[in-house]
């Protein structure tokens, strides 16, 4: 399977379709990886089942004006798939009524849609514990009309959570893109001078790693020490937490495994590093994913394999907590990826 485009698909309920048909027979000579469901039955973990609803997700659109090389989304600035007002609107409903704490809006760049600051105005109003946007950081930068953005976020107290692969130019630029770096650095000092990330500030502020190639993320806590060391020393940029997410073998990423011939490695090592104790925390236990056109996921990753909830519920027109809460989560191979090690989830790890 040769690497596709980074940002351009034609089909994608097809190419959705054979990237879980990869997971789900696998590539490997022996044949022998077994089945994640089968994996969690061992410690009476199946089916996995959802707890009280804690986090609605809603992704606005796959528009972003970056092309990173492992998104799970296949977000580019090409992608036209954006959350209209109309849907915008049932997921409003939504919000003033469920019993979650946390709204987190994410894309591609949820900046971009063009509804994004009136959404964020009227979602505002619902009371929402924590209300989350996940930033690229260099959107804020790419152009005038996103310079205003810390200042709204500080309007809304909105907890930002963005993309920082590394403190050093060349690791991040190489995952994200040639100029990415400066232009993210950038973003922060202007968060840090709208109050954002500063000690005692409550304007939240939290940077996400993926690592950059075929393997897991380090230890959580010594990578944020050693993020906040040298972004403070050669930035004095200041932030909260640092979130690690191990690279789900979907999408971009998945691409990029088979192409560099790692996928079988790589799939292993999720497998080796199977942590039982991560499984009753992962995010689909506590999330409820929303895509752009409104249908409903166990999580974004699912929402990427087009792996809808197993509900008669599945569209946010028909949503029903109660409902939800009686369904079983809808799992595959992938899942090894947010199981392994101290798990992972949006939220980083999850033991």
């Amino acid at each position: 399977m040769k690497l596709k485009s980074l940002h351009k698909r034609h089909n994608e309920l097809a190419y959705a379709k054979r990237q879980l048909e990869i997971l789900s027979n696998g590539i490997f000579q022996n044949g022998d990886l077994l089945k994640f469901k089968d994996k969690i039955a061992e410690t009476k973990q199946f089916p996995l089942r959802p707890k009280k609803l804690e986090v609605l997700q809603i992704n606005v659109g796959y528009m972003c004006n970056q092309v990173c090389a492992h998104c799970h989304v296949d977000a580019g600035p090409d992608r036209q798939e954006i959350m209209t007002r109309e849907t915008m609107l049932q997921c409003l409903e939504i919000i003033k009524k469920t019993e979650a704490h946390t709204l987190d809006l994410t894309g591609g760049a949820p900046e971009m849609n063009p509804n994004f600051k009136w959404f964020v105005d009227e979602a505002s109003k619902a009371g929402i514990k924590d209300f989350i946007v996940r930033s690229n950081l260099t959107i804020i930068t790419s152009n005038k009309k996103y310079h205003d953005l810390p200042q709204f976020f500080k309007d809304h107290n909105i907890h930002v959570v963005s993309s920082m692969p590394h403190w050093t130019r060349g690791k991040t630029d190489k995952q994200r893109g040639e100029g990415v770096f400066n232009k993210s650095i950038e973003a922060l000092k202007m968060l840090n001078e709208a109050g954002y990330g500063m000690p005692e500030s409550g304007l939240r502020l939290d940077l996400v790693y993926n690592p950059t190639g075929a393997f897991l993320p380090g230890d959580q806590m010594s990578m944020e020490k050693d993020f906040k060391k040298a972004l403070l020393q050669d930035f004095d940029i200041h932030f909260h937490n640092l979130f690690a997410i191990t690279n789900l073998p979907i999408s971009r990423f998945l691409d990029y495994l088979i192409a560099s011939e790692n996928y079988e490695n790589y799939m292993y090592s999720l497998v080796e590093a199977y942590n039982p104790t991560a499984v009753a925390n992962v995010m689909c236990t506590n999330t409820i994913s929303v895509s752009w056109d409104g249908f409903l996921y166990d999580c974004d990753f699912n929402q990427m394999l087009e792996l809808k909830v197993n509900s008669k519920v599945k569209h946010i027109s028909d949503y029903n907590e109660e409902a939800l809460l009686n369904r079983d989560i809808v799992i595959s191979q992938h899942c090894y990826g947010c199981t392994a090690g101290a798990g992972s989830s949006c939220q980083g790890t999850v033991t």
